[in-house]
């Protein structure tokens, strides 16, 4: 409680700046990126913290890690160079997307 922060592992501050944000009992928790240059336990961590508190937040969760959306999204939003491309829930747009650039985008294709 006496350190700051900078002396804590990375995952650690991710971990804190979550316990922060829930103090002040929010409606809605972004979350820009949390696992960003974490290791895979730490990354695994947060996850798990996620799909806990998804039981009583609404999570915004933006990530480039397909993967991690996969496991852990119930509604996804598909972006490309900042327009909206397809939404709606995780599992239909995971094995069933409607648009020709989500399909490329989930089979590791890029314009």
């Amino acid at each position: 409680m006496r350190e700051p922060a900078s002396r804590l592992s990375i995952g650690q501050q991710q971990r804190l700046c979550l316990a922060r944000g829930l103090a002040v009992d929010p409606e809605i928790i972004l979350a820009d990126e949390p696992t960003s240059a974490l290791d895979p336990i730490s990354s695994q961590v947060i996850e798990e913290k996620f799909a806990e508190l998804k039981k009583d937040y609404t999570i915004v969760h933006v990530t480039h890690i397909l993967r991690q959306a996969k496991r852990i999204a119930d509604y996804v939003v598909f972006m490309y160079m900042g327009e909206v491309i397809e939404q709606g829930p995780a599992g239909e747009i995971f094995e069933n997307p409607k648009k020709n650039k989500t399909k490329s985008y989930l089979k590791g294709l890029f314009y």
